[in-house]
């Protein structure tokens, strides 16, 4: 694939546009800023319409990761590496990392998918979004890795989410079942007898469930439907708008089945591309929201500006 500067680089060189200037787009006039650790003040909350379904995207947490490239295109050299990110003008040093959780909100159902890295950071973007953990009906996890499932319990070991139902893949929770893990055990484990499971094409309120494995082995991905539209959380489909969505053929460190991965990228990109649907990515530049656009043998990260505000 030639990595000269092309449409491609060009349409994703603005995909991160909305972090400095979303606080004052539509939906985030009322957003708190967020200061993660590292002094930078970024807004919590983004609000969007499907007609009668409200989504909200919650910065659960964000922090600033050194060498992308040991994360990133590990099957592509470091010169190849420099350059895409050059051509995009992002840093192949270092990367700013996202946690998005989504909040869904359709007649008395209040869905919250994935509980980003600890009851703390999920708790505090949902009050500033004017929302309490109290509210929500359905907890929703895509998957199991830490970043999705740690807002589960308090520092206590209580549910974060009392009154809610807690939903998750079958595939994905058997695979962690078997395996020796922490971060499951503290945190999902305590709800397995309460668990509803999930597979492809089940529902939850708006919410239809989409095998989208390689990530993970039962990694789940949601369409949702509104009276003015649908879509996508494609949850850890692709990671980052460049070096995962814009060359969905790289390999990443945190891909379980590297070969499949690819693939759930490329087939769930292309659809995502062809029926032109809006997109949530939960590690995608907050707001996380955006289009999927084919370009050349790949995509672009079209990052929305106020299409779902209208």
């Amino acid at each position: 694939m030639s990595h000269s500067i092309s449409r491609r680089a060009a349409l994703m060189a603005g995909a991160a546009l909305p972090l400095a200037a979303g606080a004052s787009l539509p939906g985030a006039a009322n957003a708190q800023a967020a200061a993660p650790g590292d002094g930078v003040e970024l807004p919590t909350h983004r609000a969007f319409s499907l007609g009668d379904v409200k989504v909200t995207t919650l910065l659960a947490g964000s922090r600033v990761v050194p060498e992308p490239h040991s994360i990133f295109g590990l099957n592509v050299d470091d010169e190849t590496f420099a350059q895409v990110s050059e051509e995009n003008f992002i840093s192949s040093d270092e990367a700013r990392f996202f946690f998005n959780p989504v909040l869904v909100e359709a007649g008395e159902n209040m869905i919250l998918v994935d509980t980003g890295l600890d009851a703390a950071g999920i708790t505090a973007a949902l009050e500033a979004a004017g929302k309490q953990p109290s509210d929500v009906t359905h907890v929703v996890l895509t998957h199991m890795h830490g970043d999705h499932i740690g807002g589960l319990m308090t520092e206590g070991g209580e549910k974060t989410f009392a009154n809610a139902a807690h939903y998750a893949g079958r595939v994905e929770f058997d695979h962690w079942a078997g395996q020796e893990n922490e971060g499951f055990e503290t945190k999902v484990r305590p709800l397995e007898g309460e668990l509803n499971f999930l597979a492809e094409g089940d529902t939850v309120g708006p919410l239809t469930a989409m095998e989208a494995f390689g990530h993970t082995p039962g990694h789940l991905v949601f369409t949702v439907a509104g009276s003015e539209g649908e879509l996508l959380l494609m949850a850890d489909t692709a990671n980052h708008y460049v070096w995962s969505l814009g060359e969905p053929d790289w390999h990443v460190r945190f891909d379980s089945d590297k070969d499949m991965a690819v693939e759930t990228r490329r087939r769930v990109l292309s659809m995502a591309a062809e029926r032109r649907m809006p997109v949530i990515g939960y590690h995608m530049p907050f707001p996380g929201a955006g289009y999927v656009m084919a370009v050349d043998d790949g995509f672009a990260w079209v990052p929305h500006s106020y299409q779902l505000t209208l």
